[in-house]
């Protein structure tokens, strides 16, 4: 087969195929090609700004009305809770979801993700809170 019996068969192919749908084939693939483009472009973008792709937006809440019936109920019940004061320094630290404290300076307190630190100035405040001693951590 030579590149003018392929040109041939491929006029031949083109002309079967009535011209309204061919605008509406070459009009899909087009969308689909642009479509295709646009996430590939948005995955370079978020790569390039160091984020993994995936996020969740907190939406602010709106106040539902209080108009009665069941929402009107359930907003007498929920009570404000008072703002508490969370310390940023102290003597011992703990995470806010294991059951250990430690001194600053044990390489378990390390490994705590700085947004669930909980800092305590004594060992009786820590105890209190219902931690207890790390066994790995000298000094304590």
């Amino acid at each position: 087969m030579t590149i003018a019996d392929g040109t041939q068969r491929g006029k031949a192919l083109l002309g079967r195929i009535p011209p309204d749908i061919l605008v509406v084939l070459v009009l899909i693939l087009s969308a689909t090609l642009a479509f295709g483009l646009g996430i590939l472009a948005g995955k370079d973008m978020v790569k390039a700004e160091g984020k993994d792709g995936f996020w969740i937006e907190q939406l602010p809440e709106k106040p539902l009305p209080s108009a009665g019936g069941p929402a009107a109920a359930i907003e007498a019940v929920k009570v404000a809770k008072p703002a508490v004061p969370v310390a940023t320094s102290g003597t011992y630290l703990a995470s806010k979801n294991g059951t250990k404290y430690y001194l600053p300076t044990c390489g378990s307190a390390k490994r705590i993700k700085p947004e669930n630190i909980v800092w305590f100035q004594t060992k009786a405040e820590a105890e209190a809170a219902g931690y207890g001693p790390a066994a790995n951590c000298p000094g304590l």
